[in-house]
């Protein structure tokens, strides 16, 4: 698998969505906000709307954790 880039802001989704991903053994390279990006700089990268956790897979940007979910189950990952 890709490595894994997670955008989280430590809520309960993004636990989730970390803990799944490590359950699956996967490379994640984690950016928490305030640490290592803005509130600002997550709103011009995936827009107003966007959720906490985004997850990106190698180069393809996935969305948030029910997108994650959904891209491994139509991937036969889970």
């Amino acid at each position: 698998m890709n490595s894994i880039v997670l955008y989280t802001n430590g809520n309960q989704e993004c636990e989730r969505a970390r803990m799944l991903l490590e359950k699956l053994n996967s490379q994640i390279q984690e950016y928490k906000l305030n640490n290592h990006f803005t509130q600002r700089a997550f709103v011009s990268e995936f827009g107003e709307g966007a959720e906490y956790p985004q997850v990106s897979i190698g180069y393809k940007h996935i969305g948030g954790l029910k997108d994650t979910l959904h891209y491994f189950q139509e991937n036969n990952l889970l």
